[in-house]
């Protein structure tokens, strides 16, 4: 076949996908009718999970899984919007890497609130304001989010999804040259994921500590001579050159994010469940606590300790482990928590993010 046979081709399969895509939309509304009617959220992470997983399985290429996940995430976006406009709230300015989480969850037809901090993204779900909230809670390099995990002692919120973010380090300038950039700017994680980077490259460069990557592309943007460590999203936002990509020290540096709203999510086979506990003050107590996920044979993914803020060395676990908490396994692990526990308290269950 010739270029304009295959264009012609093309044109065809367009016209075909056009069809089928608005067919598939006419059938998500009529899904969205019925939730609404039911009182059911129009976002179902169990349900996406579930297409997302058929069509990775089924493909059979030349796409790639990363291309076929960012198509289909911007058509269910896309329906979501037509059905009901729903509000995610995330950690702000624009740009931030909660932002590009949030985005890579809910595709780009959501309305998205910028907060000014965790706390604030919690009181948008819980008062009604935001649908949803995207909260950064662990990195695999800082490790534990501890203004997240805190925040979860008061909340009434559920846990109905996770992200896993690949974090790239970028340094971003209205120059061009690297040689004319005598200032840098970035939160004060950031300089410490790229230090060594910085060492080897900038080491007379001036650093300076913004509140946020996001900002610190803003700032640049408007200064001269000056350069921000952020994301590529923030050097599309405000227009600045990518001078060198990937600086981070660690290339492994990912970050996990927890969406949260009103209901945990159904189960889909491959889930997690997260919750809290604190434990009764006596010998052996945490051990105690522990043994029923290993009698029950569950796999603790995570454990993080909080004080209470209540009562001095007192103390709050918090647990992630596989598993969804209406699984036989699981339900019989958190019966067993009762008797070693003071409190339990859980925070919700959620598709598994693949990483």
């Amino acid at each position: 076949m010739n270029l304009d046979d295959l264009r012609a081709r093309i044109n065809s399969i367009d016209k075909n996908i056009l069809d089928l895509l608005n067919q598939r939309t006419e059938c998500a509304l009529g899904i969205g009718k019925i939730k609404l009617e039911h009182g059911k959220p129009i976002y179902s992470p169990e349900r996406e999970t579930e297409i997302y997983r058929q069509l990775i399985k089924i493909n059979k290429g030349p796409l790639p899984e990363h291309a076929l996940k960012s198509i289909y995430r911007e058509i269910m976006s896309s329906a979501r919007g037509l059905q009901k406009k729903i509000v995610v709230s995330y950690l702000g300015p624009e740009a931030t890497f909660t932002h590009e989480a949030a985005r890579q969850k809910f595709g780009s037809e959501v309305e998205y609130c910028g907060a000014i901090n965790i706390g604030e993204i919690f009181n948008a779900v819980h008062k009604g304001t935001a649908d949803y909230g995207v909260v950064p809670v662990e990195n695999s390099i800082e490790g534990a989010v501890t203004h997240s995990l805190d925040m979860f002692m008061d909340s009434s919120v559920q846990v109905c999804d996770e992200i896993i973010l690949e974090i790239s380090h970028n340094l971003l300038s209205r120059e061009k040259d690297v040689k004319n950039i005598k200032k840098i700017y970035s939160k004060a994680e950031v300089f410490g994921q790229c230090r060594a980077w910085i060492s080897s490259n900038m080491p007379r460069a001036e650093l300076i500590e913004a509140s946020s990557t996001a900002r610190a592309a803003l700032t640049a943007s408007k200064e001269k001579g000056s350069a921000a460590i952020a994301s590529r999203l923030a050097a599309d936002l405000y227009k600045l050159n990518v001078i060198q990509s990937d600086i981070e020290d660690n290339q492994h540096n990912v970050t996990r994010f927890l969406v949260i709203g009103e209901n945990y999510a159904n189960r889909t086979g491959k889930d997690k469940t997260s919750i809290m506990f604190g434990i009764k003050d006596k010998v052996g107590a945490l051990y105690d606590t522990l043994k029923t996920f290993k009698k029950n044979k569950i796999n603790l993914t995570k454990i993080e300790s909080r004080p209470s803020k209540r009562k001095a060395w007192e103390y709050y676990f918090f647990v992630d482990f596989l598993g969804h908490c209406e699984d036989k396994k699981v339900e019989q692990a958190l019966k067993g928590l009762e008797g070693s526990c003071a409190f339990v308290k859980i925070l919700g269950s959620y598709p598994a993010a693949s990483e």
